[in-house]
Parts: C-alpha cells; sequence; structure tokens
C-alpha cells in the first residue's frame, strides 16, 4: 500500500502538518477518511490490550521452542490491528447492514414503494423499516404506526408490529399501531392476522382491533368511508385518549386534559385541515371545551 507509514502516523495522530496536506491528496487518504467515518457509527467490542498482552507474554514464557527467536515490535502490530478493525467493521457495515428505513414526523405522510414496487402510504409519526437485501425471498417488515398497504401479489407479506403481525400474498389493507391500540383493515383481498394466540381472517370490509389489550367486537367497516389518506381521521367507540393522540400525530400540538376520563369513548371523526375544527369535532360532542396556548392543547370540562 502506498503512503503506508503516513496512513499510519495519521490514525496514531503523529503525522506533521506539511505530510498531512501531502496525505490528503492521495487517493489512498481519501478512501481511509471514509473507513474511519464509518466504522466510528459501529460500536466494537471493548479489548482489554494489557490483558491480552499479558496472556500473550505468558504463554510464550511457558513456551519452549528450537530455532530462531523472533521478536515483535508490538507498538507497530498494534498499528496494523487498529487498521484490520477498522477495514473488518467498515466492510461489514458497507456489506450486511441493508437495513432501510422510511420515517415521518407529526402531521407528515410520505408514499414510496418497496423493492417489490408494493405501494405503501405511511400515515404521521410512523415508522418502517425492512431488508431490501433479503426482500425478494422474504417480504417481511416493520412498522411501528400507522400505513396503508397496497401489495403486488407474490410470495408472503408480512407486516411485524410490537403488538400482532399482519400476513397478506397480495391485497389492500391499513394497518394501525399506537400505545394500547392495534387496528387491521382489508380493503381488498384477504388478511391473516396473529394476536397472541389468535389467528383472524379477515376478508374485505372487515377489521381486527385490540384497545388496551381488549378485542374488539365490531368486526365491520364502511369501505367507502373517508379515512386518513383522505386526511379524515374516523373513530368508533374509540377512547379518548386514542383520539387525542391522533390529533398530535396529524397537527404536532402537545395535547393535555384537566380532569377529564380520557376513557371515555367517541365515536366521530375530525379533518386534518384545520386544528380548531379538529378540536371542535371532538369536544362538542362529548361535552368538553379546550384551549390553545402556543403549541399546547388543554382538554377540559365545560363548568371548569
Amino acid at each position: 500500500m502506498k503512503n503506508e507509514n503516513d496512513i499510519l502516523k495519521w490514525l496514531n495522530r503523529e503525522i506533521s502538518d506539511e505530510d498531512l496536506v501531502r496525505l490528503k491528496e492521495t487517493e489512498d487518504f481519501k478512501k481511509f477518511e471514509k473507513i474511519v467515518h464509518y466504522a466510528a457509527q459501529i460500536e466494537t467490542p471493548k479489548v482489554d490490550v494489557e490483558k491480552a498482552l499479558l496472556d500473550f507474554k505468558t504463554r510464550k514464557a511457558n513456551t519452549s521452542k528450537k530455532g530462531k527467536v523472533v521478536s515483535f515490535n508490538f507498538k507497530k502490530l498494534y498499528k496494523y490491528a487498529a487498521i484490520f478493525i477498522v477495514l473488518l467493521t467498515t466492510s461489514y457495515f458497507l456489506l450486511f447492514n441493508n437495513s432501510t428505513n422510511y420515517e415521518t414526523e407529526f402531521a407528515e405522510t410520505i408514499n414510496f414503494n418497496l423493492p417489490d414496487e408494493s405501494e405503501v402510504i405511511l400515515n404521521a409519526n410512523s415508522e418502517i423499516t425492512f431488508n431490501k437485501k433479503e426482500w425478494e425471498s422474504n417480504r417481511n417488515l416493520n412498522l411501528d404506526g400507522e400505513a396503508f398497504f397496497k401489495v403486488k401479489k407474490g410470495k408472503k407479506f408480512t407486516v411485524n408490529t410490537s403488538i400482532g403481525n399482519v400476513t397478506v400474498l397480495g391485497t389492500q389493507f391499513n394497518v394501525k399501531e399506537r400505545d394500547h391500540y392495534f387496528e387491521v383493515k382489508t380493503y381488498e383481498g384477504l388478511v391473516s392476522v396473529a394476536y397472541k394466540d389468535t389467528l383472524v381472517k379477515l376478508p374485505k370490509g372487515t377489521l381486527f382491533r385490540v384497545v388496551n389489550g381488549v378485542v374488539d367486537t365490531n368486526t365491520t367497516f364502511n369501505i367507502s368511508e373517508n379515512s386518513w389518506l383522505q386526511k379524515e381521521s374516523n373513530f368508533k367507540s374509540t377512547p379518548l385518549k386514542i383520539v387525542l393522540e391522533e390529533i398530535k400525530n396529524q397537527f404536532g400540538y402537545t395535547v393535555k386534559t384537566d380532569n377529564v376520563d380520557v376513557n371515555k369513548l367517541y365515536t366521530g371523526g375530525f379533518s386534518h385541515t384545520d386544528v380548531n375544527i379538529a378540536m371542535q369535532s371532538i369536544t362538542i360532542p362529548l361535552q368538553l371545551s379546550y384551549k390553545i396556548e402556543g403549541n399546547i392543547i388543554t382538554v377540559y370540562n365545560y363548568e371548569q
């Protein structure tokens, strides 16, 4: 390798300013600079150098061999070892880390295609991760939040969440996983939902929902009803706490309650276009009131 001594000095922070300027103009430096950058992001196992050296000296003292005795330059050996570790960890990062991530902020949605051209619309405050390299043989992804899927026909397609898993071959469906809430709606085809020890088949127009660990007995929904895809959220017998959480997701406000029963059930919906109209759509039917101060919404009872 050209410039080997200068690179070793650079890694050991012993290089002069003049040599560093010259080294930066070489192709070797550009490669190693990238390697060091990526390697710095990877957590490598911690090695007790002193202990390793002591063990080596002990084995050396206990081993008797005939022939010429070769003494090691341990300082230079450490430098080469450092380069080897950097190359090894960076190779792993570049060759084996094929995780792809899509993430949205509050009040943000994105559309994207998976490697098989299946379509995904990711709702606000949500995240999807999958292995791009293995996708052709394993259509498997992780979802935190809510997303609508239009899956191309092919091998098994699985959406994993912290509450339950959804499996299809080719169909259109929506998965929502929030704190203490899990919901799957089938818009086309047949969807299989695994929740704990239960496996449920959902044909078109049916849903599966778990609220606070309890499976909902309501199993149908109106396909033509507007959804978050049309910038509208709709709920049926849903705890107020979950409804207000969706206000936070769609508008980015912090929502607080003052002496309000957050387990009170709400049926209705709100538009994502105006936060005041949305809050009125929720509070008026439940005989509640609200106020907005800066980026904070407080919900309280009328009499307060």
